[in-house]
């Protein structure tokens, strides 16, 4: 990027951004909006969804809110929706029952409810859209080894899509915690803590796209931390990934001092315990997370020596049709910025898949 666009002076909100999506911790704890369990009725109507899924035939890349109807809930799942794109930007549901269930019939389910939240985008470089969050042994120093791949804990990120969802199959046998936390809030905080930072995060910070590289495209991003853009603040951030660029990539633009302590103040703000909120995955628990407003990440984790008993979630990455406008330079990462077909990771040779093993 030239150092005339690196001038350019970006739109910053006029104050602290408020609203519902400007939350903290410690209110969260206080309540539980946010922890939507399955009423007997509406779990005997997903499983007849299944049933009736199965016996038509489909495949799984065939699931949508017109085969697998959800007559009585699917009106909850419109309010969960708006909550998510317009409200505090997160949802756990509780009380799907995965104990001896087929993992192929989770999938279904889990599928059929994404499906009402919006259209599924590719994971990764091999183009799976149900995505298996499990260590697979990998070396996380192998530039194309993604941290979800390891047992190793994530920093606070947003991922490439507008709203992730995780469906937890199996829990590890210590760690692995869930921890979500308002990006609004961190940037907020960074506002009243260290206003002389918060310009630094609208310029655009080189982010490795570890090996996931679209046709001509280089190996990492380039894109702004945060975005004032029609009116709403917007964020896309991984740490990890662009601290790896610059030990990575000597033709990415290097960091100045200030931006390295802009980076780790918002790793420390997310960080703190009144402004995240740890979230326990309770076997068939499923989150939808907006990731334009919410930062995620889990702890480490040991897990257990048995294959058939490790620590398993599947996850989706999701565009719904209803979702906030996003400036251009988002395209660097999410390829188109039209909602209901943006976000997800395409390269050449992609086969846009569903698979219900992880490996």
């Amino acid at each position: 990027m030239s150092e005339a666009l690196q001038r350019v002076t970006p739109e910053l909100p006029p104050g602290p951004v408020t609203g519902p999506s400007a939350w903290t911790g410690d209110e969260m704890r206080q309540r539980r909006d946010w922890l939507y369990a399955f009423s007997a009725d509406e779990l005997t109507e997903i499983d007849a969804a299944i049933v009736s899924f199965r016996a038509s035939g489909r495949q799984l890349g065939e699931i949508s809110t017109v085969n697998f109807p959800l007559p009585n809930l699917r009106a909850k799942l419109k309010v969960v929706l708006h909550e998510l794109l317009e409200g505090r930007g997160f949802v756990q549901f509780r009380g799907f029952d995965v104990r001896g269930r087929p993992v192929a019939e989770t999938a279904i389910a889990y599928l059929g409810l994404g499906s009402h939240f919006g259209d599924f985008r590719s994971q990764n470089a091999a183009g799976h859209l149900l995505g298996h969050v499990k260590d697979l042994g990998l070396d996380i120093r192998n530039p194309t080894t993604r941290y979800y791949q390891t047992t190793r804990g994530l920093e606070f990120h947003t991922d490439s899509c507008d709203v992730v969802g995780l469906v937890c199959l199996q829990t590890a046998k210590s760690g692995g915690e869930s921890r979500i936390c308002s990006s609004t809030t961190v940037y907020n905080e960074m506002l009243r803590r260290r206003p002389d930072l918060v310009p630094l995060l609208f310029n655009s910070f080189p982010s490795d796209r570890r090996g996931e590289v679209p046709p001509g495209a280089k190996p990492w991003t380039e894109i702004p931390v945060f975005h004032w853009h029609a009116g709403q603040l917007s964020m896309i951030y991984s740490g990890q990934y662009i601290r790896s660029a610059q030990e990575n990539f000597p033709a990415a633009r290097r960091l100045s001092p200030a931006e390295m302590e802009a980076l780790d103040m918002i790793d420390a703000l997310a960080c703190e315990p009144a402004i995240n909120l740890g979230i326990e995955f309770l076997p068939g628990d499923m989150q939808f997370v907006h990731n334009h407003t919410v930062m995620h990440s889990r702890t480490d984790f040991e897990d257990w020596p048995e294959p058939e008993r490790r620590r398993h979630l599947m996850r989706l990455w999701l565009a719904p049709r209803g979702a906030r406008p996003l400036p251009a330079v988002y395209a660097d990462r999410y390829g188109s910025l039209t909602p209901g077909d943006r976000g997800g990771i395409v390269v050449e040779g992609t086969i846009l898949q569903f698979v219900l093993a992880a490996g």
